[in-house]
């Protein structure tokens, strides 16, 4: 049986964190590849937000794999946001499963690309305080039950659990998803397709 976890806090590990494990910046430790999916608007390269071991989340079925999560993004200094960002269908964000996954957007073979960055504009990496949490309730949360705040819009069927849940505007790191945003991402009970969504009030 999986548990929740609370992400209690980030510490900072650097702008160039590459392990194969749970956190957020840095670049990705692709598992079979690089796949960095590409803006449909845009066609830039979206931006690493982080990655998440699926064995916390989906017991045996995800043991071994990652989930890499990504939005079009601005870079520091910039004046542009997407709103499309939001939508699992709108083509500006990304959730990308390895090894064994599936994912219908466009992507380039980049080893490197944008990532998250602090107040400065310099890469960050950082890693996640995880504890055991409650199944259900606010804040920033690896695995449980998602905290809709604007109806119910879980992606699929039920069989879909929670990877992330994170209020972005309350983390270390610069990410700009709306005014009051909270990012939700899923991943399907086979362990091979991730979702993204955010609810902005």
């Amino acid at each position: 049986m999986t548990k929740a976890q609370r992400i209690a806090g980030f510490r900072a590990t650097g702008g160039s964190g590459t392990a194969p494990t749970t956190r957020f910046g840095g670049r990705p430790a692709w598992l079979a590849g690089p796949q960095r999916p590409v803006s449909a608007a845009w066609g830039r390269p979206m931006r690493f937000i982080g990655q998440i071991a699926l064995g916390p989340v989906l017991g045996p079925v995800g043991e071994g794999r990652l989930a890499y999560l990504f939005v079009t993004h601005a870079d520091h200094g910039e004046d542009f946001f997407d709103p499309d960002v939001i939508d699992p269908e709108g083509g500006e964000n990304a959730v990308i499963v390895q090894p064994g996954g599936a994912h219908d957007g466009p992507v380039l073979p980049l080893t490197a690309g944008p990532t998250l960055y602090d107040g400065t504009g310099a890469p960050a990496a950082y890693t996640p305080d995880l504890r055991p949490a409650e199944e259900t309730g606010d804040g920033d949360r690896i695995g449980g039950t998602p905290s809709f705040f604007q109806g119910d819009p879980h992606p699929g069927d039920d069989s879909w659990r929670l990877l992330l849940q994170l209020d972005t505007n309350w983390t270390p790191f610069r990410l700009h998803l709306g005014a009051a945003p909270r990012l939700f991402a899923f991943v399907s009970a086979d362990g091979t397709r991730g979702r993204l969504l955010v609810q902005d009030s």
